[in-house]
């Protein structure tokens, strides 16, 4: 039987989230059926229902950090039960079987990972929608624990903006020692501050904008770098083993490639499209340095990453709002207007 669900959801590019009521699918045995208490607002989720990467399927219901109550669990399900403060993230589903997936890996599926809206279920062919509504079901390998004592609300934007930043910062093996940049002080930025802070790395924000050092140190920052200032710039040249670069449009990554450190890595996981102005390779061959992308993390780092949040009593930034307020949410994050991630109290649904 299929369970009828309240929720917001996106019609057209150009109109705005309004009530939607609609089903979702039947409860497998593998499945969690979860209660939505908290969803964080991500870029993304304003770039889906705009469509500005062309490929939204309407309507769009949005939504992929969230945080929840289990109701109930599928017979074939032993490690949830229900009153369980359960998390779900970017996907719901991959294959399984390629060698992404085998190593954990799932947002590298080789058929491509199922999203958790926006996407087609692999065995009912319905779409997926998100977390801008009452509740989901979600097989149990894609359902993730929060530990206990962790802020629900400030947990939400870990299911995307946390995993986002931990999962680099964990493959280039940031920890003691490590000097980590981190460009852009926003939704992303400041996870990576905290997180390469708790990992005991030497942080440093790179920023364009003057008058954010005190924000800055106080999520983790060591350093504040003006990246326009060339002296400035000048003297963190060589300095940096990883870059992590969370600004979400295009910009240019040439002023930033000559800090790396001799086999240094600038990862870019804020932005998707084209380079412009062109890459200059020059400093990139003379010193064996790297420009690299990174997608979210797998079912395991995520898990591992919520735990060492819950050790060390990490959480996002947030300003919670009603589900009512989530098209002013999106106007505010247009001009950055939040410090650092809205997250929808979904008892306001």
């Amino acid at each position: 039987m299929t369970i009828k669900v309240h929720g917001y959801a996106a019609s057209s590019p150009k109109s705005a989230l309004a009530p939607w009521n609609f089903e979702r699918r039947e409860a497998r045995p593998d499945d969690v059926t979860i209660k939505i208490l908290y969803c964080g607002v991500c870029h993304s989720d304003l770039h889906v229902a705009h469509n500005d990467w062309g490929w939204t399927t309407y309507p769009v219901v949005p939504g992929h950090e969230i945080i929840g109550r289990v109701e109930s669990v599928g017979k074939d399900v032993k490690r949830f039960k229900p009153g369980d403060h359960v998390g779900v993230g970017c996907m719901v589903d991959s294959c399984r079987k390629c060698d992404s997936c085998e190593q954990g890996l799932e947002q590298y599926c080789a058929t491509g990972s199922t999203f958790t809206y926006g996407g087609v279920d692999r065995h009912d062919h319905r779409p997926t929608y998100g977390g801008y509504s009452e509740k989901i079901l979600v097989s149990d390998r894609f359902v993730l624990k929060v530990p206990d004592g962790l802020d629900l609300k400030g947990a939400a934007p870990l299911l995307c903006a946390g995993i986002t930043t931990w999962s680099p910062l964990r493959h280039w093996k940031a920890g003691k020692g490590s000097q980590v940049a981190v460009v852009g002080l926003g939704g992303l930025g400041h996870m990576a501050l905290k997180l390469s802070k708790a990992l005991e790395a030497e942080v440093t924000l790179l920023t364009r904008s003057p008058g954010k050092e005190q924000d800055a140190r106080r999520l983790g920052a060591h350093h504040v770098v003006l990246s326009t200032d060339q002296a400035q710039m000048e003297a963190v040249k060589g300095k940096f083993d990883l870059i992590i670069d969370t600004v979400p449009y295009t910009h240019d990554l040439n002023p930033y490639i000559p800090t790396l450190s001799t086999s240094g890595t600038l990862v870019m996981v804020g932005y998707l499209g084209g380079l412009d102005p062109l890459l200059n390779t020059v400093p990139m061959i003379l010193g064996r340095k790297s420009v690299a992308g990174s997608l979210i993390g797998g079912i395991p780092e995520t898990q591992e990453m919520l735990d060492f949040c819950g050790k060390h009593g990490i959480t996002s930034d947030i300003e919670v709002i009603k589900i009512k307020d989530i098209n002013t949410a999106y106007e505010r994050m247009l001009r950055s207007d939040v410090k650092y991630r809205f997250v929808i109290d979904m008892s306001s649904l």
